[in-house]
């Protein structure tokens, strides 16, 4: 290579250098122009004790959450309240949030990123907007696709394209960077029962348990709280592991969802009644639903707890002062609790078919069953097959 050439070769480097060093700058300049900073927060602004109504859209669902007097509820759901806890925990991910990655591309290309306003067509996403006391627009977001990030050392099979680890997110109707967040946002969800507050009456202490004793179904009871449990009345003998299920099912009763025009009626209508120690009953009315295998039901409490507390025979007497004073407070809680729980009856409720199904079993199947053959006393040792050589 002769002197020209090399100096021929040196200007053209410098040449590329600086339209690649221009190039750089023009990126830098419009990055900083939009705001999309690595590492800044998405909302700098935003104050989660400003924010009194959430709104969340997809194309098949749709929630708005109030806040009223410090009180959180689901509009769609009747004003039913709302879990606070994931209220606060979705608030302050949103004013923590930061960009870990930012990408200037055509509001054409959105919908590849599920990042599509809801209601416009494939493509769309998860929107979310936030308004004060007053009504006014404090942020308004779309939520898309989840970034995903790839972990060799993970062996659970749904791990093989990668596992969560940020949320595709933009602004609508504002001229900026598609971002990453660090957080893949699992909990930006529309559906209405997913923010229902889960708290629920719990009928424990159970005395009788009635299911539908005047249409051949079964009534059971007991004596004292840690007696066996019984037919009340009728032949047979009850199955225990059969009535503990029955009893265990009743006091954890979990509901999916709330219905708030749907009745409890029809010709399958079963009543489930639970009286308690504690002097409260409480009466549920169950269906199917039309459609599905989940029943609607509702339930009354009514009874309140006594305001003494009757000692149990043979105590003695520093034991019936001692548990007289533990019974205080205990009669606060119930009474806070059966209060609570008398507001909760205003509602009907969807329960999934498999929380009931040892409630609603027939009075059949809560007898004791005859054993089968080869199970009874004299018949092969445990282990060994029959007919095998002793």
């Amino acid at each position: 290579m002769n002197r020209k050439q090399f100096l021929i070769m040196v200007a053209l480097v410098a040449i590329l250098g600086g339209a690649g060093l221009a190039m750089f700058w023009k990126d830098i300049s419009g990055y900083k122009e939009s705001g999309a900073k690595i590492g800044a927060k998405v909302l700098p602004n935003l104050k989660a004790a400003d924010a009194t109504e959430i709104h969340l859209k997809d194309d098949k669902n749709e929630v708005t959450l109030l806040s009223k007097k410090g009180s959180w509820s689901v509009k769609e759901r009747g004003g039913y309240p709302a879990d606070v806890g994931q209220i606060s925990e979705l608030l302050a991910m949103l004013v923590e949030a930061k960009i870990v990655q930012s990408e200037t591309i055509g509001e054409s290309l959105y919908p590849r990123l599920n990042l599509g306003e809801p209601g416009k067509g494939e493509g769309s996403g998860t929107l979310l907007e936030l308004k004060d006391k007053a009504g006014q627009p404090i942020a308004k977001l779309i939520f898309g696709k989840v970034s995903l990030k790839k972990d060799p050392g993970n062996p659970l099979p749904n791990a093989v394209d990668g596992v969560p680890a940020g949320r595709y997110m933009v602004a609508p109707g504002k001229i900026q960077s598609v971002v990453v967040v660090s957080d893949p946002f699992a909990n930006v969800d529309a559906k209405p029962g997913k923010w229902l507050a889960k708290n629920f009456f719990k009928a424990d202490r159970i005395k009788t348990l009635t299911v539908d004793e005047g249409a051949a179904q079964w009534k059971i009871t007991r004596e004292l709280e840690y007696s066996q449990w019984k037919f009340a009345a009728g032949a047979g003998q009850l199955d225990p592991s059969a009535a503990v299920a029955a009893v265990n099912a009743l006091g954890q009763l979990a509901f999916s969802d709330v219905s708030p025009e749907a009745k409890v009626e029809g010709d399958g209508v079963k009543t489930i009644v639970a009286e308690t120690f504690d002097n409260l009953t409480y009466t549920l009315k169950v269906a199917k639903q039309k459609t599905g295998d989940d029943y609607l039901f509702n339930f009354v409490l009514t009874g309140a707890p006594p305001k003494t507390r009757v000692p149990e025979k043979d105590e003695k007497p520093d034991e019936i002062e001692r548990r007289a004073k533990e019974y205080v407070d205990t009669l606060k809680r119930l009474e806070a609790r059966a209060e609570f729980e008398k507001i909760l009856g205003q509602w009907t409720y969807v329960m999934p078919a498999k929380a009931l199904e040892p409630i609603l079993k027939e009075r059949a199947q809560m007898v004791v069953q005859p054993r089968k053959a080869g199970d009874e006393k004299g018949g092969p040792p445990p282990g060994m097959m029959p007919g095998f050589p002793r």
